[in-house]
C-alpha cells in the first residue's frame, strides 16, 4: 500500500482548521456555561443579593486608611471613627468605648428630640430648669448627640491648637471645651483649648447681631454675663455646653484659614462626648460652618464614612479643584419639609424602597405624611412602621437559610453567622425624588454586634406620622454629596473603603 503524499503546505492548511474548530469549540461551551451559570444565579435570586465576607463586615485591631476621594489639592479632612484604631485617642479611651447597646440606646434618644422637636412641651425634662452660675438652662430635649461616632481635626486659635471634633450636619452650632472650666470639664484627649493664649480670641457683645442669632441656631435665647453673650446647648440624652459666644481662627488646611469664626466657648460641659473636643455644626442655620464659609465654598460639602472603626473616610468642602464627586455623582432635590420646626435639616423624598428585586407595595402617602430626612449622626436608619414592617418581612424571606440570633435594643431582625465565611444578604434599593435610586453597599444593610449577632440595620418609628431618617450606617461607603446653593443631594459609589 502506498503512503499518502501529504505536502507541508496541505498539512499547515489542514491544521489550522483543526485549531479554528477546536477554537469555535471552546468558545460555544464557554458561551454555554456562562448561560448556565446566569441562568442558576436568577434562579437562586443572586443578581438580587449581595455576596459579603463576614469577617469584612468586623472592624479589624490596625487602622487601614482608605486612599480613595483624598486629592491633597482639596480642602478635605480625614473622618475616622472615634473608637476605631484609626483614631489618635483609640488606645487611651479603649476601654471607656460605648457598647452596642449604649450606642443604640444613644441613638434611639437622638431620634426621641429630633422628633420631640413638633411638640417641644412634651419634651420638657421633669428636672425642669438647671442653675449654673446665674445662667439658666432650660431641660429642653431639642437636639442630642447620640452615638456621635465620627470626628475631625481641625486648628483653632493663634498659634492654632488641633481639636478633635465630631461632625454633625443635624446640629448648626460649632463649640469645643475651654479653660477655665467652670464646673470639671469631661475627659477629652486633645489639651482643652485656652483663649487667653490666642491673640484672635474675641468675646461676643449681648447687643451684637451675632448674639441674637443663637436663638434659632440652638433653640435658646442667649443669655448675658455682664456684656458678653452666653449660649447653651442642652441635648436630648442630658448632655450640656454653656459658655460665651465668641470669635476665633479656624484652619482646615494651609490655604483654608477662616477669621472671625462665631463659635461656642464652653466652660461648663457634660454628658456623653466621650473624648472629642466638641462639635462642628453643618446644618444650615445661619451659625453652621456650612453657611459661614459660604463666600468660600458656596455652601458645598460632602463626606464619606468608612464602612467600618478600622478605615478612614473624609469630610471635604467646595466643588471646585476637580474633586472625585463630579464623577458619577447622582443627585435628588432637597426637600422642604412641611413642618417648619425641621427647615434646618436636610430634608429628601423618598419615594419607595426594593427589596431583594421586589418593590415594596408601600403607597408614597406613607412617605409623604412622615418626610425624611438625611442625618450624618443617627446611626440606623428610621423608617414609618408600614414601611419598615414590608422591608423586614421581604428581607427574613430572603434570610430563611440562615440561624436567627438574639434582637438587640431598637434591631429585632439578627442573624448568627459564626459558621460562615461568606453570606448572601438581599440587596436593598431607595428611590428617591427625581428618579434616584440609590443601592445600598452590603455594609449599609447590616449592624455587626459580633458575627453571632449581625442584625438588620433599620428600625421603625413609633407612628407613621414621624420623620423618617436617612441614617449614617446607610451612608457608608458612599460619598453624600451636599450642594446646599443649588438645593440638591447626591451620592456616588465608591467614595471610601
Amino acid at each position: 500500500m502506498e503512503t499518502p503524499n501529504i505536502s507541508s503546505s496541505s498539512f499547515l492548511w489542514y491544521f489550522i482548521r483543526f485549531l479554528v474548530l477546536v477554537c469555535l469549540i471552546l468558545c460555544s461551551l464557554e458561551t454555554c456555561f456562562t448561560l448556565e451559570e446566569r441562568d442558576v444565579k436568577s434562579h437562586l435570586g443572586l443578581e438580587y443579593s449581595h455576596t459579603v465576607q463576614v469577617k469584612s463586615l468586623l472592624p479589624a485591631t490596625t487602622c487601614s486608611p482608605s486612599t480613595e476621594g483624598h486629592d491633597k489639592k482639596a480642602s478635605v479632612l480625614k473622618v475616622v471613627h472615634k473608637h476605631g484604631p484609626c483614631s489618635h485617642f483609640y488606645q487611651s479611651h479603649k476601654e471607656n468605648a460605648p457598647t452596642h447597646t449604649e450606642i443604640l440606646e444613644q441613638d434611639q434618644a437622638r431620634v426621641n428630640s429630633i422628633h420631640s422637636r413638633r411638640n417641644p412641651k412634651k419634651a420638657i425634662d421633669r428636672r425642669g430648669q438647671r442653675q449654673w452660675d446665674g445662667i439658666t438652662v432650660p431641660a429642653l430635649s431639642g437636639s442630642t448627640v447620640g452615638a456621635g461616632n465620627y470626628i475631625v481635626t481641625v486648628g483653632l486659635g493663634t498659634p492654632k491648637k488641633q481639636l478633635s471634633l465630631t461632625f454633625d450636619t443635624g446640629s448648626h452650632l460649632t463649640w469645643t471645651q475651654c479653660r477655665p472650666c467652670v464646673r470639671p470639664c469631661y475627659k477629652q484627649v486633645d489639651p482643652i483649648f485656652d483663649p487667653s493664649v490666642s491673640s484672635s480670641y474675641a468675646n461676643v457683645s449681648c447687643k451684637s447681631m451675632e448674639c441674637s442669632k443663637l436663638k434659632s441656631g440652638t433653640g435658646y435665647a442667649p443669655s448675658c454675663a455682664t456684656s458678653t453673650c452666653v449660649y447653651a446647648a442642652a441635648y436630648g440624652d442630658g448632655s450640656i455646653s454653656v459658655g460665651f459666644f465668641a470669635k476665633e481662627t479656624i484652619t482646615l488646611t494651609s490655604t483654608d484659614v477662616f477669621n472671625g469664626f462665631l463659635f461656642g466657648c464652653g466652660e461648663i460641659n457634660q454628658g456623653l462626648f466621650r473624648g472629642s473636643a466638641g462639635l462642628l455644626g453643618l446644618g444650615r442655620d445661619s451659625i453652621s460652618f456650612v453657611e459661614q464659609t459660604a463666600a468660600k465654598y458656596g455652601r458645598f460639602f460632602s463626606y464619606c464614612l468608612p464602612s467600618t472603626s478600622s478605615s478612614t473616610g473624609f469630610l471635604s468642602f467646595g466643588k471646585e479643584k476637580g474633586r472625585r464627586a463630579s464623577k458619577g455623582v447622582k443627585y435628588t432635590p432637597l426637600a422642604t419639609l412641611p413642618q417648619k420646626e425641621y427647615s434646618s435639616l436636610y430634608g429628601i423624598n423618598l419615594v419607595g424602597i426594593t427589596v431583594g428585586g421586589r418593590k415594596l407595595p408601600i403607597s408614597t402617602s406613607v412617605f409623604k405624611t412622615s418626610g425624611t430626612i438625611i442625618d450624618s449622626g443617627t446611626v440606623i436608619t428610621r423608617l414609618p412602621p408600614q414601611a419598615y414592617s414590608a422591608l423586614r418581612d421581604v428581607f427574613q424571606q430572603g434570610m430563611k437559610s440562615y440561624p436567627r440570633a438574639p434582637a438587640i435594643s431598637i434591631l429585632d431582625t439578627c442573624y448568627d453567622f459564626s459558621s460562615y465565611e461568606t453570606v448572601n444578604i438581599p440587596k436593598i434599593a431607595f428611590s428617591f425624588m427625581g428618579g434616584l435610586t440609590l443601592d445600598l453597599d452590603g455594609t449599609g444593610i447590616i449592624y455587626p454586634v459580633t458575627a453571632s449577632q449581625a442584625c438588620l440595620a433599620f428600625s421603625a418609628n413609633k407612628n407613621d406620622s414621624d420623620i423618617a431618617v436617612f441614617g449614617n450606617v446607610q451612608q457608608m461607603k458612599l460619598e453624600v454629596v451636599y450642594d446646599v446653593a443649588k438645593g440638591k443631594l447626591g451620592f456616588a459609589s465608591g467614595g471610601c473603603l
